[in-house]
């Protein structure tokens, strides 16, 4: 579903209709930027172990293609969103969500395999940003998302960017018996794997939408540990960087 690149670095994630046109948004890859190493490309994280300099230059790349500087919290595979009412520093904040009625804020979430989810309420008033791992997801990081929004949840829309495809993400049978334990229709997310079962991120994150109202929801549909030359895959390499994906209210 992506339609538009900006450049080599970046695109434009394609929202179901009705598309929020008062919301901005764009994905980076791992091309473009000026990392070096096992951080090759567009790093935009500062720890990972990458020269924080080479980060700083990355980061004003993308800085240079938003309204604003882009806000970030410490991401800790955890479930707690970060309310932000002016353009405080969120750079402390441990958070794994990001969400504001403030115009011109852009939001950022990094990623280098978990699923990142970027929501809109229809008339473009409202946005938020989440880092879904398996954990997040789990502990309920969109359950917690959705009553954030004034908006119905009919009136909120969802794109689910790159992530490990369910061709690759392998995991324990706890993992899946801590979702079926939730809703057993999560079952359909997890396909058996040797001693182990492939588990679909997207399809786990559009099953919670989904229960929760959101209809309108588009996925990226790209797996960032199969795409070696166009994502950063921590399952994949281990040492690695990080992409962003990023909203603003226009």
């Amino acid at each position: 579903m992506v339609t538009k690149t900006i450049n080599s670095s970046l695109f434009e994630p394609n929202w179901l209709a009705p598309a929020p046109t008062q919301v901005g948004a764009l994905q980076t890859t791992r091309q473009g930027g000026v990392s070096q190493g096992a951080y090759q490309g567009f790093n935009l994280g500062y720890h990972v172990g990458d020269d924080n300099a080479l980060v700083a230059q990355n980061r004003a790349l993308l800085n240079a293609c938003l309204p604003a500087p882009a806000h970030y919290v410490q991401q800790v595979h955890g479930t707690h969103i970060h309310t932000l009412i002016d353009q405080s520093d969120t750079s402390h904040i441990e958070a794994d969500g990001l969400f504001t009625r403030c115009a011109q804020t852009p939001l950022a979430i990094m990623t280098a395999d978990c699923l990142p989810v970027l929501l809109a309420s229809d008339d473009g008033e409202e946005i938020a940003a989440l880092h879904c791992g398996w954990r997040s997801l789990q502990g309920g990081i969109i359950e917690k998302a959705i009553p954030l929004f004034n908006a119905p949840a009919a009136q909120v829309c969802a794109w689910l960017g790159p992530a490990i495809g369910p061709l690759a993400f392998e995991v324990g049978a706890e993992v899946k018996a801590q979702f079926l334990a939730l809703d057993n229709a999560h079952k359909l997310a997890f396909k058996p794997h040797g001693d182990k079962f492939l588990a679909d991120l997207p399809l786990l994150a559009t099953q919670k939408l989904q229960g929760l109202g959101v209809t309108a929801i588009a996925d990226a549909q790209q797996c960032t540990y199969s795409l070696t030359e166009k994502y950063f895959s921590y399952r994949r390499d281990g040492q690695t960087g990080r992409m962003a994906s990023v909203i603003w209210r226009k």
